[in-house]
């Protein structure tokens, strides 16, 4: 009468695969470059030299940070010649919101159920004659 814990491993991969890449996902938006880039490239795809423009630092140090974009996913590249251009990989950024939608909706449920208890706690102190 054991229980068949291998019918729950690729549910926990998953799982664990899920929070690897909300993970990454913050990781790599933590650098406000990185976070301009990808809302640069939410307006529709765009060169290196495009998308370097705006920033202040040498191209080698820019392409370090597409480079991270890409390999946490959050961009793809594709090359034309000698102009390569990025555009955006929504699906890694959909599940990082949909992280953040459940903590939200967890957070209002509590603050609400505080809320409700505190409001109780007055009525009960305004009985009391408090």
């Amino acid at each position: 009468m054991g229980t068949d814990f291998r019918a729950r491993a690729p549910a926990r991969r998953g799982a664990a695969a899920r929070r690897q890449e909300i993970s990454r996902v913050f990781q790599a938006l933590a650098d406000p470059t990185r976070r301009a880039v990808v809302e640069r490239l939410a307006r529709g795809p765009a060169s290196t030299t495009e998308l370097a423009r705006p920033f202040s630092m040498a191209l080698p140090s820019f392409t370090q940070h597409l480079r991270m974009l890409e390999q946490f996913g959050l961009v793809k590249s594709s090359k034309s010649g000698r102009v390569r251009t990025y555009a955006l990989a929504p699906k890694p950024l959909r599940a990082a919101e949909s992280w953040m939608t459940g903590q939200r909706r967890l957070w209002e449920c509590r603050l609400d159920q505080l809320d409700a208890y505190l409001q109780t706690m007055k009525e009960s102190d305004d009985d009391n004659g408090k």
